[in-house]
């Protein structure tokens, strides 16, 4: 078998190397209770661009934290009630994409709710100030701010959360038959969504992103979706004088330290070949789930979705019908 990580045995048994910081439970749960407090300002429209005679395809807008107007695709079955809902998580930097991809699951009986990440390449806002450089990433973005509560992904997180429970809230939606899932950055925001909505019933993370940095970092791999750490020490630590400091921050919002708040049935998917998300870092998070769990491993694979992350997904979710 080839082997750019630990051998499989190891990565089965492997939790983690990146510091968590001792208020972690009240970090997250102070941004919960922050979250519950924001008026969503909740627009649900149909579409100007897009219809298909099955579905209903509406833009989702909310107030998320820090008041920035969150995005989101939904489609819904004509006429549907009480559906079970879908939340898709896209990749880094990206967006949620297309509307015609999403009608497999809306053929099934599902509600598909496709969230833009603030800042990134879809239609929702990041209008939230921060102290600091903002040139490169979110996974810095805040790093530098005298205050955790800064960091870019933790609104991202509460936008996941947010999104979950407005979902619930849809009077054709049934609150009892929640999913969601994504590959990469949203196999990262799944596992997130997961563990701060514990009412979520299944999770797919596909190759998650955003766990274990500090692995990351001690396998040189800090390239692709993690060169802005690099981008980071040369910019503002060159001598590396704050690093155990920079990496106990980043423990905030680190996935592997959230994972054991899940309640949700998970399928994970990971490809032994990622050089991306290494291996080790996406089983870092999977070994500390105590929640009914099962995990797809490729071994020829590397960073990519492929067509059986895909259709054991789809299966998976289908189980909710």
């Amino acid at each position: 078998m080839p082997i750019v990580d630990m051998p499989l045995e190891e990565l089965r048994k492997y939790t983690g190397r990146n510091p968590r910081p001792a208020d972690f439970d009240r970090y997250w749960e102070e941004g919960l209770a922050e979250m519950r407090a924001v008026d969503p300002h909740l627009e649900l429209k149909p579409s100007d661009d897009f219809c298909a005679k099955g579905a209903d395809c509406c833009d989702l807008r909310f107030t998320g934290v820090g008041g920035s107007r969150v995005y989101a695709k939904l489609l819904k079955p004509k006429g549907a009630k009480n559906t079970p809902a879908v939340l898709l998580f896209h990749g880094y930097t990206g967006s949620s994409g297309e509307w015609a991809g999403k009608l497999s699951y809306v053929a099934e009986g599902f509600t598909v709710v496709a969230m833009d990440c603030r800042g990134q390449g879809g239609l929702s806002d990041d209008t939230v100030p921060v102290h600091g450089t903002t040139y490169s990433g979110h996974i810095v973005r805040g790093l530098s701010d005298p205050d955790p509560r800064a960091l870019a992904f933790r609104r991202v997180y509460l936008d996941c959360a947010q999104l979950a429970y407005i979902t619930m809230g849809l009077d054709f939606v049934d609150p009892t038959r929640i999913a969601c899932t994504g590959g990469s950055q949203g196999g990262g925001l799944s596992i997130a969504c997961a563990s701060l909505v514990p009412e979520i019933k299944k999770a797919a993370p596909m190759i998650p992103f955003l766990c274990d940095y500090k692995r990351v970092w001690e396998m040189d791999l800090d390239q692709g979706a993690y060169a802005e750490l690099r981008a980071w020490f040369r910019a503002f630590d060159p001598a590396h004088k704050r690093e155990d400091a920079v990496f106990e921050r980043l423990g905030y919002i680190d996935n592997v330290h959230l994972a054991d708040r899940i309640k949700a049935d998970v399928l994970m998917g990971v490809g032994l070949l990622d050089t991306i998300c290494p291996p080790s870092t996406q089983f870092a998070a999977y070994n500390r789930m105590t929640c009914k769990k099962d995990m797809l491993v490729l071994p020829d694979f590397a960073h990519e979705m492929t067509g059986e992350f895909s259709d054991a997904t789809f299966m998976f979710i289908e189980q909710m019908l």
